[in-house]
C-alpha cells in the first residue's frame, strides 16, 4: 500500500508574488494524482510535527523562529529567497509532520511506502537556519525520528534534486547511522555538495555538469550512488524527491525527463525491497515548471505504486 500525506496548510504558505515556491506548485501535484491511475493511493492529513521531533535536528533559536513565524498580516523574509508569511508555520509544521507520520506508519506496518506533497520543501534547511525556500528540514526530521523512536540504526536518504542538499548534509555529516547520498548539479546553488565533502564517511555527492542528461544521471546512479546504498543496507530509505533536475525546470540546466524519474524511483524501490523490507518514505523537494512537476510527480508516484 502507497500512503500520500498532505495537508491544505501546505497551500497556505504564500512566499509572495512572483516567487517560484509558490502555491501553484502544489496545487499542480494534487490536480496530477486526483486521477484513477491513483485512486489506489491511501490519502491522510499531515499531522503537524512537535517540538521535540524539530530539536533532534534543529537548535532552539531557529525552531524558535518559525514557531513565531511573520507577524500577524505581514510577510518576513529570512533571506532574499526565504519568505515567511501568515501560513507559513502550519505549513512548515505539517510537512515536517507528514514526514514523521510516513515513517511511523511504514515502520508500523500500516503502509509499505509512502510519498508526502508537502511545501515548503527541506533540504536547504540548516540546523540553525532557514534558506533556499526551505523552513524545516523535512527528510531530516524523519531520519531523526527513525532513529529515536524507532531505534533503527541504518537510515538513508536519496536526494535526486537539482540542487545540493546542504542542510540535511549538515545535520548529519557526524551521525554515521544516517548515509546521505545526492546527485546535483554543479555550480548551482548552494555553491556546496563537493565530491571530497564526505562527512564521517557517510556523505556521497555526485557532481552534474550543466548540460547533463539522463545517460550521465543514471550512470552516476548505477555506477556510484546505487551501489554505496546497496552497501550500507538501509533498514529505511528516505527520498529527497526534487523534480527541478527536468529540462524545463527553470532555476537548472540538466535535462532530465519524466521517464529518468520514473527509473531512480524503480531503481530505489528495489532497493528498499532488498534490505528494508520495502519500507520506503518520499517528500517533495524542488520543482518550478508545473507541468514538468506534475508529470514528473505522476511518473514518480507511479514507480512507488507499480
Amino acid at each position: 500500500m502507497l500512503r500520500l500525506y498532505t495537508h491544505p496548510a501546505c497551500l497556505q504558505h504564500d512566499p509572495g508574488p512572483g516567487h517560484v515556491e509558490r502555491p501553484a506548485r502544489l496545487h499542480a501535484v494534487l490536480r496530477a494524482l486526483d486521477h484513477d491511475r491513483f485512486a489506489a493511493l491511501d490519502r491522510i492529513e499531515a499531522p503537524p510535527a512537535t517540538r521535540d521531533q524539530l530539536l533532534r535536528v534543529h537548535g532552539e533559536a531557529h525552531v524558535r523562529e518559525v514557531l513565531l513565524g511573520a507577524p500577524p498580516g505581514d510577510v518576513l523574509a529570512l533571506d532574499p529567497d526565504t519568505v515567511m508569511g501568515p501560513g507559513s508555520t502550519e505549513a512548515a509544521l505539517r510537512a515536517a509532520g507528514a514526514a514523521a507520520a510516513a515513517v511511523d506508519a511504514v515502520l508500523g506496518g500500516s503502509a509499505r511506502r509512502a510519498f508526502c506533497a508537502v511545501r515548503p520543501p527541506g533540504h536547504h534547511a540548516t540546523r540553525e537556519q532557514a534558506m533556499g525556500f526551505c523552513l524545516l528540514n523535512n527528510v531530516a526530521v524523519a531520519a531523526a525520528h527513525a532513529l529515536a523512536a524507532h531505534g533503527l540504526k541504518r537510515v538513508a536518504i536519496a536526494d535526486f534534486d537539482v540542487h545540493h542538499g546542504n542542510g540535511t548534509q549538515d545535520i548529519f555529516e557526524r551521525e554515521p547511522r544516517v548515509l546521505f547520498v545526492s546527485s546535483h548539479q554543479s555550480p548551482l546553488y548552494p555553491d556546496s555538495g563537493g565530491e571530497d565533502e564526505r562527512g564521517c564517511g557517510n556523505v556521497v555527492n555526485g557532481v552534474l555538469s550543466p548540460g547533463a542528461g539522463s545517460h550521465e544521471f543514471r550512470e552516476l546512479w548505477d555506477a556510484v550512488l546505487l551501489p554505496r546504498l546497496h552497501a550500507f543496507k538501509p533498514q529505511l530509505l528516505l527520498i529527497s524527491a526534487g523534480f527541478d533536475a527536468h529540462r524545463n525546470d527553470p532555476l537548472a540546466d540538466i535535462r532530465l525527463g519524466n521517464e529518468d524519474y520514473a527509473w531512480i524511483t524503480q531503481r530505489l524501490v528495489a532497493l528498499a525491497d532488498t534490505h528494508a523490507n520495502g519500507r520506503l518514505v518520499s517528500t517533495l523537494e524542488g520543482g518550478y515548471d508545473l507541468a514538468a512537476l506534475a508529470a514528473s510527480v505522476s511518473a514518480h508516484v507511479g514507480a512507488l505504486l507499480e
